[in-house]
């Protein structure tokens, strides 16, 4: 009996240790692109609340894991760009740059800076903006632009220049 207990114990912290691991590891680049597109705001225990970012801004799957959409390729995409031209950028600079080249990831009109600016996922071509792209733009201009998403200054905490 206390060979079967031990050893169900020893499966349950087993399995503990590798699922902890794995939901710890899936969320460090949401944890580092959350604060820089200044989706925080106001939400003190924005960490654990997964409508903050979810998953679906960089992978199709909700869950994460899997395939990358069309924002989560435009990513690596942008990687392999930085490395072929000689610089080695980490997670918030490669985010910087795909923002600051106004490109539109999954097709639906809008630049992927102004869906991220109006809280629409840049990478899902039926998550888009109401309004016009030109009023949005404007806006957008207005607020500081692609500069507002810049990587945050090495020894501040927080994002970019908003």
């Amino acid at each position: 009996m206390r060979a079967s207990r031990g050893a169900a114990r020893r499966v349950t912290l087993a399995l503990a240790l590798l699922l902890g691991g794995a939901a710890l590891a899936l969320p460090k680049y949401r944890l580092q692109a959350a604060p820089q597109l200044h989706l925080t705001g106001g939400n003190d225990l924005w960490q654990l609340d997964r409508r903050v970012m979810s998953c679906a801004y960089c992978h199709a799957q909700e869950t994460g894991g899997g395939s990358w959409n069309p924002f989560g390729q435009a990513i690596q995409a942008t990687f392999r760009r930085e490395a072929e031209a000689g610089r080695a950028v980490k997670f918030p600079q490669a985010l910087s740059v795909l923002l600051e080249s106004n490109g539109d990831a999954d097709g639906d009109g809008y630049a992927d800076a102004l869906e991220v600016f109006a809280r629409t996922l840049p990478g899902d071509p039926a998550s888009h903006p109401e309004r016009p792209a030109a009023d949005l733009q404007a806006e957008f201009d207005a607020a500081g632009g692609a500069a507002q998403f810049a990587p945050p200054t090495p020894g501040q905490k927080g994002a970019g220049t908003k």
